[in-house]
């Protein structure tokens, strides 16, 4: 291995990364309805769903999932079952339109933000295209000779990188809830993100990964 090929590796992640996905829309709605704090929470909740995948995949039991047909499938189905909840929730909130002081957070705010980890993980770690990606993408920037190591690097690698995305994204939107959370944006954005994770579900409802 070389550094050069680690350069590649994270100049390509970086920008998968900024492509928006589940992952973006749950921080979004988190953040929005809970602030920084949530929205913080949630993108950890991403990030050790990564790191699990990642590890997985270097151990090679993420092989073993991707081969064991029926436990893929009850993942993927799980997945898409989730951001359906997640989806329905969001449009619920927005027909619904009741929207607290942006100081204080929205309506579910003062649960405790183990909730943000907890969508954050469930929505990532039940997306196999995560792991299909540790799997078969990874791979790719590797020597013949790099050891299993290596791919756990790029692994943990792209989770730091993905982290520090979705914080920064939810300190942006943080500054920004005074604005978003008066009563007609707050049900465009509820309307909008959950729009986005029923899409998300369906799509991996008919994909074939």
């Amino acid at each position: 291995m070389t550094w050069s090929r680690y350069g590649e590796f994270l100049a390509f992640a970086v920008l998968l990364v900024l492509v928006p996905g589940p992952d973006f829309a749950v921080v979004t709605k988190n953040t929005l309805i809970g602030g920084r704090v949530r929205g913080g929470w949630t993108a950890l909740g991403v990030a050790t769903s990564n790191l699990v995948q990642g590890t997985a995949a270097a151990c090679g039991l993420g092989a073993l999932i991707i081969r064991a047909q029926p436990v893929f499938e009850a993942i993927k189905w799980a997945g898409v079952a989730y951001l359906a909840f997640l989806g329905a929730q969001a449009i619920r909130s927005a027909i619904r339109g009741r929207y607290g002081n942006p100081d204080v957070g929205g309506p579910g705010a003062a649960g405790p933000v183990f909730a943000g980890w907890r969508q954050g993980f469930l929505s990532n770690i039940t997306n196999p295209k995560v792991l299909v990606f540790y799997l078969a993408v990874l791979p790719q920037f590797l020597t013949a000779t790099a050891g299993p190591g290596w791919l756990l690097a790029f692994a943990w690698s792209h989770a730091v990188l993905s982290v520090a995305y979705l914080l920064a994204l939810s300190a942006g939107l943080h500054s920004a809830r005074r604005l978003l959370l008066h009563r007609k944006a707050g049900r465009s954005l509820d309307a909008a993100t959950g729009t986005v994770l029923l899409a998300f579900s369906a799509r991996l409802a008919t994909e074939h990964v």
